[in-house]
């Protein structure tokens, strides 16, 4: 059974300025090494550039992709295109676009863009198929005239190798995001709900993935100790999450708040403390090796056959998580 693992690289904003950098190298390497395809890169107004963190994976490693999230109104999708033509030639690696709408208002109102959630992946869907446009039609001028952008008889230079096109990600937990995810041919990704909430993958969508975080070990009791030394309740945490619930129109991040009232433990290995706590941004399955690989197999019949991991904590961890998916791949 084919499945996608991706890492996640650390927000700037969580690491001290002086050990960022190398905090970032050591982590595409332990994600490389351990089987990933590729590492999210975030942004937002407050993070570093991503496509400079992203050269910096890519100078790092021999074959990890960055997975770049591309904010319309950060860039013009001409400029996109170009760097990531331009990546390749430097470097002949394949990267992933994660094509994110904003959802923290402030960050957008200070960019004066007041554009409405829906409206805003109606603008993604043009931007996307501006820059997938131009890096598939080679040497060829290229056409686009949307609602939203336009370009005529644009060439793109240098020219994008074929096998180096980017694979497409798109967030698919509102409506508007699935629908974005089916006009694109993209994987849709979700921030899950528990897997026994789900019937099916949505459908539609030629690929499905979820962010989780995974924290498993032979022993059920060892595996909590270990979560909750890394993620202990933090009254400053808390108040930071319900100021960005107030400033964030996300459906991801609406949906999850109301999920962490069940009691967790080998029932319920799904657990939201670390994101009501605001130290991560997607649920974790927590518990024995045999109990977490049995809730990810869930969500494997399901459907999901992406899965882009939490920030990895250290090599030793990887190793875990290694061991979850090789045994949910056989559960499957």
């Amino acid at each position: 059974m084919q499945l996608r693992l991706f890492a996640t690289c650390p927000p700037s904003n969580k690491v001290p300025a002086d050990q960022y950098r190398s905090q970032v190298e050591a982590i595409a390497r332990w994600s490389e090494d351990a089987g990933c395809e590729g590492i999210l890169v975030y942004t937002d107004n407050g993070l570093v550039d991503p496509w400079l963190t992203s050269q910096l994976i890519i100078q790092s490693t021999k074959t990890l992709a960055p997975l770049v999230a591309i904010q319309p109104v950060y860039m013009h999708p001409y400029s996109v295109a170009k760097m990531i033509s331009t990546l390749a030639l430097y470097h002949e690696r394949r990267l992933f676009l994660n094509m994110v709408a904003g959802g923290f208002t402030t960050d957008l109102q200070a960019l004066h863009d007041t554009t409405p959630h829906d409206e805003r992946y109606a603008r993604l869907i043009e931007y996307t198929q501006v820059i997938m446009g131009l890096l598939r039609a080679g040497p060829r001028p290229f056409t686009f005239a949307g609602r939203h952008y336009g370009v005529t008889n644009l060439r793109l230079a240098p020219v994008m190798p074929e096998p180096l096109v980017p694979g497409v990600f798109v967030s698919g937990s509102s409506p508007a995001g699935l629908a974005a995810a089916r006009a694109l041919g993209a994987t849709a990704v979700q921030y899950p709900k528990p897997a026994d909430e789900y019937s099916s993958a949505p459908e539609g969508i030629e690929s499905a993935g979820i962010r989780i975080g995974v924290i498993a070990r032979d022993d059920a009791d060892e595996a909590w100790r270990v979560a909750r030394e890394r993620f202990p309740e933090d009254r400053r945490g808390q108040l930071t999450h319900q100021l960005a619930m107030k400033v964030s129109d996300s459906s991801w991040h609406q949906q999850l708040a109301g999920l962490g009232e069940r009691p967790v433990g080998d029932a319920n290995p799904y657990w939201l403390l670390p994101f009501e706590n605001y130290k991560t941004f997607c649920p974790y399955l927590v518990g024995g090796y045999d109990r977490v690989a049995a809730e990810v197999a869930r969500y494997i019949r399901i459907g999901y056959r992406t899965f882009i991991l939490d920030v990895p904590a250290s090599p030793e961890e990887m190793r875990h998580i290694g061991t979850v998916f090789d045994r949910a791949r056989a559960a499957a």
